[in-house]
């Protein structure tokens, strides 16, 4: 009969472990702060220097919307 109760005991124990492993990945599945963080983060590596400036790429892809959006709101207006 121990022995019974004792396996009983380690199956509830890996049933916890296996449980808590499940709710920790829902948890950080479902994370969206931390998920938007990092996601910030890589944007931001892949666009500044590894001095913290601008990438010039980015630089010229910026001033070529706005000189697009620029041109479009002069043409509607004339």
């Amino acid at each position: 009969m121990t022995d019974t109760i004792s396996a009983k005991e380690r199956e509830v124990e890996r049933n916890r472990d296996q449980l808590a492993q499940t709710v920790d990945a829902l948890h950080a599945k479902l994370d969206m702060k931390s998920k938007a963080q990092a996601r910030l983060r890589e944007t931001k590596d892949r666009a500044t220097t590894d001095s913290g400036k601008p990438k010039p790429a980015v630089v010229a892809g910026a001033a070529a919307v706005l000189a697009g959006v620029v041109a479009l709101v002069w043409w509607r207006r004339h």
